[in-house]
């Protein structure tokens, strides 16, 4: 028995989904096959972005930090998940293993604090029309942006400290990644002062977001309703839609992992859902934008038909 710190300096073992020899190929074919989408369809939003001057706007200054976000999520993760899947190596150093940890948290984070952020966004185009562009100003925009980044980070390595710190029993990981519940499972001291600690900063960082987005989707929809236009009702559920089914891809697999007892918690069923918002989610993001919204459809094609016509 010891502490994180001082024991297990060769790291630790990345059981993933040995236990499933034959799903193992399929995994890495269907997993690689997505990686491969969602670092394409990220690069085009972030790149369709800023090439196209009509997309020079708030909501889409947000969607490029969210694909960054996005791409940079899935990849903390999946290239080790691959080399595991291929059973060559599933170990992982301590120093990796805590990189990792730090790296998907701070991200992930992030992501809940900027998807709050884009609510505002919507809230201010939607209710407040008029003034949208006086609210949404490019130094607001930038510095909201760089908030979410700092308030993913900082609870990052509050997590990421508090877990550092626990003393583990043993050095077999059952999951694909160094994911924090796991962790508990593995302390050997009583964990629970940790994990009050670790909850108050959950319901900062996960619960919080979602009551300030359902509040402030609760004013868009009673704005929305006081439109006399069908056709304006349509456009305004259509571009918040987008966000709010985003929104609840990501933060229910995340309520589902992080807000549940560590004695519920199974790290059998934790490994699907770590596919889903890591492997899922990043690629339907660009995909309900792209589809969902007529600017960024329409500043696609533009862009791949000027490639056309220049090759």
């Amino acid at each position: 028995m010891g502490s994180f710190n001082t024991s297990f300096e060769d790291g630790f073992i990345l059981v993933g989904f040995s236990d499933w020899p034959q799903l193992e190929p399929i995994l890495f074919v269907f997993i690689s096959i997505f990686y491969s989408l969602t670092l394409f369809g990220n690069t085009i939003i972030i790149a369709v972005s800023r090439l196209d001057l009509r997309l020079h706007t708030p909501m889409c200054f947000f969607l490029s930090h969210l694909s960054l976000l996005d791409l940079c999520f899935t990849t903390s993760t999946v290239p080790r998940l691959l080399v595991n899947l291929c059973g060559v190596d599933r170990t992982i150093t301590r120093g990796g293993c805590v990189a990792q940890l730090f790296i998907y948290l701070a991200l992930g984070s992030t992501e809940c604090v900027l998807l709050v952020v884009m609510a505002f966004d919507r809230y201010a185009a939607v209710c407040r029309p008029l003034h949208y562009m006086a609210i949404m100003r490019p130094h607001l925009c930038q510095t909201l942006a760089l908030a979410s980044w700092g308030a993913g980070f900082l609870n990052s390595l509050i997590q990421t400290g508090l877990t550092v710190a626990m003393p583990l029993c043993g050095h077999r990981l059952n999951h694909f990644f160094c994911e924090m519940p796991v962790f508990l499972k593995l302390a050997c001291a009583n964990t629970e002062g940790t994990e009050a600690k670790m909850s108050v900063a959950r319901v900062i960082i996960v619960v919080v977001p979602v009551a300030l987005i359902l509040g402030s989707y609760v004013h868009i929809a009673r704005a929305v309703l006081r439109v006399k236009s069908v056709a304006g009702r349509r456009k305004a559920f259509g571009t918040c839609g987008s966000h709010l089914l985003v929104v609840f891809l990501f933060y229910g697999s995340a309520i589902y992992t992080y807000l549940q007892s560590i004695h519920n918690y199974s790290e059998s069923e934790g490994k699907f859902v770590a596919l889903f918002y890591m492997i899922i989610t990043p690629i339907l993001n660009p995909l309900i934008y792209i589809l969902r919204n007529k600017d960024v459809k329409g500043a696609l094609w533009k862009v791949l038909w000027r490639g056309r016509d220049s090759g």
